[in-house]
């Protein structure tokens, strides 16, 4: 137990200053970019699947939120939205970094993720022929700034820092816990669980990405970054993982019918996504 509570202080420790650096970042590009992307978004018209994935795809705080505030608002359409909660890569990025993963493997998940988030929202606009309605516009404020972030009101340094010892302390716990249950039950069991099972596996990591929170990318890119979990299954879990979006369409968009449809499609695409990548034999 102590050589698990070592490793785990260890390798947490050596994330804390690319963390840091991430997230420094990440503030900056959502102080200077965020109003320019949801003005983007709006005039976007059919090509909102594709414009949501792309700007989706950049680690903004909140951003599944602000479009998921302007569906609520008939401002975006279905497609639009299910193509940013798929291209969303929430606290994938910052610690695939912080794990100095190779550049294109980061930026290969990223494209598959993109693709798949256009394609999708692209497709589901096509069946669906939804349109925005500006007249049903309903202005929302930003839960994640509220309740979490605060960045609104808080310096871009002390932003970063919030977040870098939010993520830092979430990060220690996953990993002592993976850590233990990787000690106690075996990698090869765990593998054989999950690695050899091309449909449980992508089934389960995105039932784990429809958490309403930052712990499921957490979760699933620190199962991943211990072998835990496939490719596919790690694409299927980030697919699905929206950050808080799906909690805020759930307290803001009224229609029960209508988002327990979103939340259906948006596991249905992940795990279909996943399982067909497990069957091409994907690697990255």
């Amino acid at each position: 137990m102590l050589e698990i509570i070592r490793d785990t202080l260890i390798d947490g420790i050596r994330l804390l200053p690319f963390l840091f650096i991430t997230y420094l970042l990440m503030e900056y590009i959502e102080h200077k970019m965020a109003e320019k992307s949801k003005k983007a978004i709006q005039k976007s018209g059919k090509l909102g699947p594709v414009i949501g994935g792309i700007l989706g795809i950049f680690p903004q705080c909140g951003f599944s939120v602000s479009a998921t505030n302007l569906y609520a608002g008939r401002v975006i359409t279905l497609g639009t939205l299910i193509s940013v909660y798929l291209s969303t890569s929430d606290e994938m990025l910052p610690i695939l970094i912080s794990e100095a993963v190779e550049p294109i493997i980061i930026i290969k998940i990223l494209a598959i993720k993109l693709i798949i988030g256009m394609i999708a929202g692209l497709l589901i606009d096509f069946i669906y022929n939804l349109r925005p309605n500006k007249s049903e516009k309903n202005e929302i404020g930003h839960l994640c700034e509220e309740e979490h972030c605060h960045c609104d009101k808080e310096g871009i340094l002390k932003s970063a820092l919030n977040h870098t010892i939010h993520i830092f302390a979430f990060i220690l716990i996953v990993t002592f816990i993976i850590n233990i249950f990787v000690h106690f039950i075996g990698e090869e069991t765990i593998e054989k669980f999950l690695l050899n099972k091309p449909i449980l596996g992508p089934m389960i990591s995105a039932l784990i990405g429809l958490i309403p929170n930052c712990a499921a990318s957490v979760i699933i890119t620190n199962m991943y970054i211990e072998n835990v979990i496939s490719v596919a299954s790690l694409i299927a879990g980030l697919l699905t993982g929206a950050g808080v979006g799906i909690a805020v369409l759930l307290k803001t968009n009224k229609n029960l019918k209508q988002n327990l449809l979103i939340i259906g499609l948006l596991y249905a695409i992940g795990v279909i996504s996943g399982i067909l990548l497990q069957f091409i034999g994907i690697q990255i």
